[in-house]
This record gives C-alpha cells, structure tokens and sequence, in this order.
C-alpha cells in the first residue's frame, strides 16, 4: 500500500476485540515511529505511555467512558511537558501540541500500515487520569489511543466526509 492509500483507508475505530493483543513486534514499531517524528528544534517534548497490563488498564479506561473504548487490549497516552518544548521568541508560541500531533499521527499512522486499528481521542478526564499517578510530575497527557484489532464483524465506513479541496486549498 502506497502513503496515500494508508491515508485514504485509515479511519478511527471503534470496536476492539479485548482477546487479542497486539504483537510485540507491531508495538515496538509503532512506538519507533512516534520516537523518530520531528520536533521544533529536535526538543522531542513528549513521552509515549503503553497500557497494557489490567491493572492499569482498568484505571486509564476509567476515565474515558465509553464501552468500545475499556475493549481496547492496549491504551498509548502521548504526554509532553511544555518547558521542554521550542519556544519562538517573536510571540511566544510554544511548539508542544504541534509536535505531539506529529508524533501521534506518525504512530496512528503506522499502526494502520501494520493492520492495527486506533481512535485518537482527546475528550477524556484529565483529572482524573492525572489522579492516578501514571504520569510524571508536569506532564501532561495531550492524547490517548486505543491499540488493537477490531471485533470481527467490524466493518470500516469507507468514505471520509470532507470539505471541498477548493475550500480548503488556495494556489497563489
């Protein structure tokens, strides 16, 4: 498959068989790619969490509720601390949202390449999930993503509902 046929096909899932994890190969690669992602200045502000004994996946599944989601048999928190990140001195801008976006697609994306399905989420409680102690003192955990195969009688959707490219796409 192509770059643009990985981009095409992926879609966020959510359904997720509980009974089979996901390889440790395909793991190892998947966290390879969010480690070799660029960053402002090459600061690599982030640090990548893989859930997956019970324990902790009991608690990180605690809080975001939806029952597709407490399936999933791993759970990957992307964090990152702000003071670590590339600041521009012209107006302040802080550079970490921006390059844990870029680590996380590069995960979720090879994650599709390797047949393993994801669902970025970031409408989760933060409290909560800081409550629990997983995390650093400062860090803070900007997204999650379920890791794992689909249910079997899942079905990808197959069409990305878009805005028009000429809306979003300006030549100059």
């Amino acid at each position: 498959m192509d770059f643009f046929e990985l981009i095409l096909n992926r879609e966020s899932v959510r359904s997720y068989d509980p009974h089979r994890p996901v390889e440790s190969d395909k793991i190892q690669k998947i966290l390879k790619a969010g480690h070799l992602a660029p960053s402002a200045a090459n600061r690599q502000p982030w640090r990548f969490y893989l859930v997956s004994t019970p324990e902790y996946l009991d608690k990180v599944r605690d809080c975001y509720h939806k029952s597709w989601f407490k399936k999933a048999p791993h759970l990957l928190l992307v964090t990152g601390k702000k003071d670590l990140a590339w600041t521009r001195s012209s107006d302040g801008f802080n550079s970490l949202e921006m390059d844990i976006a870029i680590a996380m697609d590069h995960m979720i994306l090879q994650a599709e390449s390797l047949g393993v399905s994801t669902c970025w989420i970031v409408a989760f409680d933060t409290e909560k999930l800081h409550q629990l102690g997983i995390v650093e003192e400062g860090e803070v955990v900007y997204a999650i993503t379920p890791l794992g195969y689909p249910e079997k009688d899942f079905k990808k959707h197959g069409n990305k509902v878009r805005k028009s490219f000429n809306e979003v796409v300006k030549f100059l």
